[in-house]
């Protein structure tokens, strides 16, 4: 199981705690603990790039599902053509 799966895993033990405490949050787990809590994405990207660089670390919004990203999208991989 890849360190992402670990914290994916996680989550989803603590969903229901999570749900309760931050329900609309944003949040950052690493190490499979939560590392953070903000009102936006963009604080809480800044927070986990600022603390743990590329990661691994998960960021979720608490009581929405899973936002799925192209792997170009997150590493800033653009076109040729643009």
């Amino acid at each position: 199981m890849t360190t992402l799966e670990k914290e994916i895993e996680a989550y989803e033990v603590m969903r229901a705690e999570l749900e309760q405490e931050y329900f609309d949050k944003w949040v950052v787990l690493h190490d499979m603990k939560v590392a953070g809590a903000f009102d936006s994405s963009e604080e809480c990207v800044q927070f986990a790039i600022e603390k743990f660089g590329r990661g691994p670390y998960l960021i979720r919004q608490v009581g929405e599902p899973p936002m799925r990203l192209p792997t170009s999208a997150l590493f800033g991989v653009v076109n040729a053509r643009d």
